[in-house]
């Protein structure tokens, strides 16, 4: 029977429970095991990993998991949380029996849902084709190892192993692979024997053998099939000592590379490289410059300080320095700021603004000293206080 568990006392109380396990290693970081679960998860909470991760099996499912969204929606299963089993001694890869099976057939486990408690067995279902079958976890035998004992015959039979009760110790987190790890020690066996059981190896799926009729052989990945075009120049072709001289015989290219006429020809490509280096070294040395400015600067703020100290402390005159040293920096980093601005296009801009408006302003001037009105009642001529008191 499914039971679902929404009550908020039981919600805490697991999380509680949860957070005592220290999946998280780090202090003050939220653990992995106190993260809710979607609906999508629940679902595909059947595993074949024997390890165990986290402890998110332990949360309670919320209520509202349960209801479905279309009549093909499948149905989310879930025992209630006080019932679940924290550390599964049953995992993929153990070999086990079902209690109450008269004929004592041995089954691998497959899978298990640590929701449900089910562990799913391969193929134990009889028939034409096996079919795989889920049991509960408290049904579950596990096998220990196979013995031969000698019966009152002189005969030697095979006798299995089996747990009665496993428990559980040395519970750690391992944060080399990332997972919890511990001892299985059957405290009780038929017949009576204390081992500590070592945890199956996961099946590691087979890889699939290459198809040699879609591969590429290794012939033909390393045969050359690319062959560069050769390009033909138009016209007739013209040599590099002719090209060059032309370079030191026109003065734009002389102006602009800084050629003279008296050196000796050379490649474009090495004065282009020249003068990127030469670039760069004008503006390190610039650089470097007004870095030595500002340290100069300063210096001079903090000795006009402590000169002029009066009742104040060095610590406070050189405080002072910095202030007004810093002052002036940014007032300076304002005026680069707006002088780069001023560029000679905006600077054309402004100009041709300036002429707009005071065109603007003329004619406007023009029609107010040429407005004429018409005659008409009620007005006035302009003229001395006396006149309009007449």
């Amino acid at each position: 029977m499914t039971t679902f568990d929404d009550d908020a006392e039981k919600r805490n109380s697991a999380m509680e429970h949860i957070g005592r396990d220290d999946s998280s290693p780090v202090p003050g970081r939220r653990s992995k095991a106190s993260m809710p679960f979607s609906r999508f998860q629940l679902l595909r909470a059947t595993t074949r990993s024997p390890w165990t991760r986290d402890f998110r099996h332990l949360l309670p499912v919320p209520k509202h998991f349960a209801i479905k969204q279309s009549f093909y929606d499948p149905g989310v299963k879930a025992v209630r949380v006080k019932d679940r089993i924290k550390f599964w001694n049953v995992v993929p890869g153990d070999r086990v029996r079902i209690r109450g099976d008269g004929s004592g057939m041995i089954h691998e486990v497959l899978s298990i849902n640590r929701f449900t408690n089910r562990v799913y067995l391969k193929g134990a279902n009889k028939g034409k084709m096996p079919v795989n079958k889920s049991v509960h976890y408290s049904k579950c035998q596990l096998l220990i190892k196979e013995m031969e004992k000698k019966t009152e015959s002189g005969t030697v039979e095979k006798v299995h192993v089996f747990a009665r009760r496993i428990g559980v110790r040395d519970a750690h987190w391992n944060p080399e692979f990332r997972r919890f790890d511990w001892k299985r020690v059957v405290l009780a066996s038929i017949p009576a024997h204390e081992i500590v059981l070592p945890w199956p190896e996961p099946e590691t799926p087979p890889k699939p053998k290459p198809n040699t009729l879609l591969d590429t052989s290794s012939e033909t990945v390393l045969k050359i099939t690319y062959q560069p075009p050769t390009f033909q120049p138009r016209g007739k072709a013209k040599s590099v000592v002719a090209d060059e001289k032309r370079v030191h015989q026109d003065p734009y290219l002389i102006r602009l590379l800084g050629v003279s006429m008296n050196l000796s020809p050379w490649s474009l490509t090495s004065r282009k490289s020249c003068l990127i280096h030469t670039v760069r070294a004008k503006k390190q040395a610039r650089w470097q410059a007004a870095r030595r400015r500002k340290s100069e600067l300063l210096k001079k703020f903090v000795a006009r300080e402590l000169l002029n100290q009066g009742d104040r402390t060095a610590r406070e005159a050189r405080a002072e320095a910095v202030f007004k040293w810093r002052q002036q920096m940014e007032d300076e980093r304002k005026a680069e700021k707006k002088r780069r601005w001023f560029t000679a296009d905006r600077l054309a801009k402004l100009a041709r603004k300036g002429k707009r408006k005071q065109r603007k302003a003329e004619k406007q001037k023009e029609k107010l000293t040429q407005l004429v009105l018409k005659d008409a009642p009620n007005q006035v001529i302009p003229g001395s206080s006396k006149q309009r008191r007449a």
